[in-house]
């Protein structure tokens, strides 16, 4: 069976045949990933990817070279029947295509399934404005629908009942910078000492694909900082990243993906913070900002979005947004009629 092994050390990741041999054409198509300087977060994502089409091509007794278009459609179905989200298969079948691409230096385009129509343009132009003509498109790639959902940002209380939870001054500002500054999760453990400016109240902020981008901190914020840095944060500590391990053997060490996720799996144990996940307090963020009229351009910057679509799908009003509007027009429409 293949598998696959991530050096945390050099930020590589490699893949193994059954007898430990390394996977030439993977490795290679990962390595070329390294070199462009790609994040190990990244790398890994890709990496997690192939083990999954490397094992379904040996299950179907197939190379990577003798792979054709239509073996897609049985991959997808595979990945289906495996649980695998919509989302997920459509990741993979893009790393599918991309290492197909590197290795043979051709294009494995969608195989032959029923596809939804393109929206009416009319002859060759927009469907808006119907001003400008439309150049052909290619060929679309195959991809799996995926469903239009709405993440429900945290409530008031919910809010107020993980941070009363909150035991350490570490684990209090990792919330914060998420819930009021928008952070990541891996954006939260790559901080710096010499990131954070405690007189210009700023943040310099590294996020996907080491795009930098500056933020303003709260005073509150930087005050938890600075107690934790005083108070826990352990004076002999090797690393120059901020957030580390507080207790146990490895005590001072830098504080892991794995460690992060366990302060906020705990927590949604208790009654009503089963959604608290850590990338729910940067949704809430967005949403926050939105309520209170940030625009949109501002509101990309500070989230570290390349793609102002992207912002929209945080900034989507919840339920409760949009029955509280419901309720005040509806009192302004019920006493313009009750007055008639």
């Amino acid at each position: 069976m293949v598998t696959g092994r991530f050096d945390h050390d050099n930020g590589t990741f490699r893949l193994y045949d059954e007898a430990g041999g390394e996977l030439a054409e993977s490795n290679e198509f990962l390595s070329a990933l390294h070199a462009r300087g790609l994040s190990a977060h990244t790398l890994r994502a890709y990496g997690y990817d192939l083990v999954v089409l490397y094992r379904w091509l040996a299950s179907e007794k197939k190379l990577l070279q003798q792979l054709r278009a239509d073996d897609l459609t049985s991959f997808i179905v595979a990945q289906r029947q495996a649980g695998a989200s919509p989302r997920t298969v459509n990741r993979r079948l893009s790393t599918c295509y991309l290492v197909y691409r590197y290795w043979t230096g051709g294009e494995l385009i969608g195989a032959r399934i029923s596809l939804p129509g393109a929206h009416y343009r009319g002859r060759g132009r927009d469907r808006h404005l119907g001003l400008h003509q439309l150049s052909r498109q290619a060929r679309r790639k195959l991809r799996v629908k995926t469903a239009h959902t709405v993440v429900e940002p945290l409530t008031a209380e919910q809010v107020r009942a993980f941070v009363r939870s909150l035991r350490r001054y570490r684990d209090l500002t990792i919330v914060y910078l998420m819930l009021f500054c928008g952070l990541r999760s891996q954006e939260v453990l790559e901080i710096r000492r010499d990131h954070l400016s405690f007189e210009d109240h700023r943040l310099r902020v590294f996020g996907k694909g080491q795009r930098e981008r500056m933020l303003p901190v709260p005073t509150f914020v930087l005050d938890t900082f600075s107690r934790y840095l005083q108070m826990e944060r352990p004076k002999a500590c090797c690393h120059s990243v901020l957030f580390v391990v507080l207790q146990g053997p490895r005590r001072g060490a830098r504080m892991t993906p794995a460690g992060l996720r366990s302060l906020f799996r705990h927590r949604r144990q208790r009654p009503g913070l089963s959604n608290a996940h850590a990338h729910r307090f940067r949704h809430t963020f967005g949403a926050d900002m939105a309520r209170v009229g940030v625009r949109l351009p501002v509101l990309q910057r500070m989230m570290g979005h390349a793609d102002s679509k992207t912002t929209l799908q945080y900034i989507q009003l919840s339920m409760a947004d949009i029955a509280d509007e419901y309720q005040r027009a509806m009192a302004k429409i019920q006493q313009r009629y009750d007055s008639a």
